[in-house]
């Protein structure tokens, strides 16, 4: 009996210095305790990937349009948004419980929530003939370094066609999947002759051919190239007017930073040298912001990979929110979606912070109604 109760006091000793030992390593660093939960499992915060403090895109971000699709037959809406911080990042980790979905003002109680990566149809129109040949061979290796990135972020199930544009429009390679054929086409590409530089009759021309033969699913065009027009059909408001209408996203990654550096090697004196590079880069930047896609404007060939990254990403990856409306008709007048972030313990908003702790502010891109006739 003393033996027995001998090893119980040792036992007691030994639960008592391992818990001493414990704190002093939680004190101390040693040991990382899990995140605070709520009693039922679910965390009251999410905390979202290191990101540069600054968006990479420039200007003002065009309207991120959402998808809305209703199946009449079973009242199921199926949404797709995008949630972005401050400087246009995607905000990952948000669980289906912390999504509250509203129609008409009524909270739908079963959405169910996924993430997808979706493929994508995209026009690359890539400027490639200009007036003086010693610009063209900079525009050449800068073509050919951004296609190249653009072509390692495509997904085997994407689409892509290419169009080169000097005085008109050619086309390089109708939409495929292919990458050594999207790679043979544009390889095989040298130093551009001398031409005009038509932009803007060459992007309505894309507009126009993504309209009329793209594949369906997500579509999108990436405009490579200065921004400069000397003497296109079409003036500017009428190109600006097309990017509105066209409701296809506009991405455009601005050469003519690039074109400035390489007009300062000849000096002053080069007559390219009195271009208005800045005035184009606006133009660009006004074409993305009106169809709702972005304007990058790197400073050197090292940024393009960076710039398809932020690019794809933004085009491609969704929040996919599906639920069965409480509405029980499935025809009538459009209906209001309200879409909000909450904490399921308390429903207040979401508290989600960046990697250094930081409160961060989350936005859903999401229209403001549907049509359950026409959805």
């Amino acid at each position: 009996m003393k033996e027995k109760t001998c090893r119980t006091q040792v036992a007691q000793v030994l639960g008592l210095w391992f818990c001493a030992v414990m704190v002093s390593s939680n004190a101390h660093g040693g040991l990382q305790s899990a995140p605070l939960k709520e009693p039922n499992g679910q965390q009251s915060t999410i905390t979202v990937p290191a990101r540069a403090g600054t968006p990479l895109y420039k200007g003002m971000q065009g309207a991120q349009r959402s998808e809305v699709v209703f199946s009449p037959s079973s009242r199921t809406v199926t949404i797709k948004c995008r949630v972005q911080d401050p400087n246009g990042y995607f905000v990952p980790n948000i669980r289906r419980e912390n999504f509250a979905v509203y129609e008409d003002g009524v909270r739908q109680t079963n959405a169910d929530v996924e993430i997808e990566h979706a493929p994508v149809s995209v026009a690359v129109l890539m400027e490639f003939g200009g007036r003086y040949h010693e610009l063209n061979k900079a525009l050449a290796t800068s073509v050919h370094e951004a296609l190249r990135h653009f072509i390692d972020v495509m997904g085997p199930h994407d689409k892509v066609a290419l169009f080169k544009y000097g005085s008109t429009v050619e086309t390089l390679a109708d939409f495929t999947s292919d990458r050594e054929s999207l790679n043979k086409s544009f390889s095989q590409l040298d130093t551009p002759d001398s031409s005009e530089a038509n932009f803007y009759d060459a992007l309505i021309d894309t507009l126009h051919r993504v309209q009329a033969a793209g594949p369906g699913g997500r579509k999108a065009i990436i405009v490579i190239s200065s921004g400069i027009d000397t003497f296109s059909k079409a003036n500017y408001q009428q190109a600006l007017q097309a990017s509105r209408d066209a409701q296809i996203p506009i991405y455009t990654v601005g050469l003519g930073s690039l074109m400035m550096q390489e007009a300062d090697v000849y000096g002053p004196e080069a007559p390219f040298s009195h271009f208005d590079w800045r005035g184009a880069e606006k133009n660009l930047e006004n074409f993305a912001n009106a169809s709702g896609g972005r304007a990058y404007e790197p400073q050197s060939n090292v940024e393009f990979a960076a710039v398809f990254d932020d690019l794809t990403e933004n085009l491609r990856v969704r929040y996919v929110i599906t639920y069965v409306s409480s509405n029980p008709s499935n025809s009538g007048q459009p209906r209001k979606i309200r879409i909000e972030l909450v904490d399921p313990q308390t429903g207040a908003p979401l508290k989600i912070r960046d990697s250094s702790g930081k409160t961060i502010t989350a936005h859903v891109f999401v229209q403001e109604t549907y049509s359950p006739s026409k959805a």
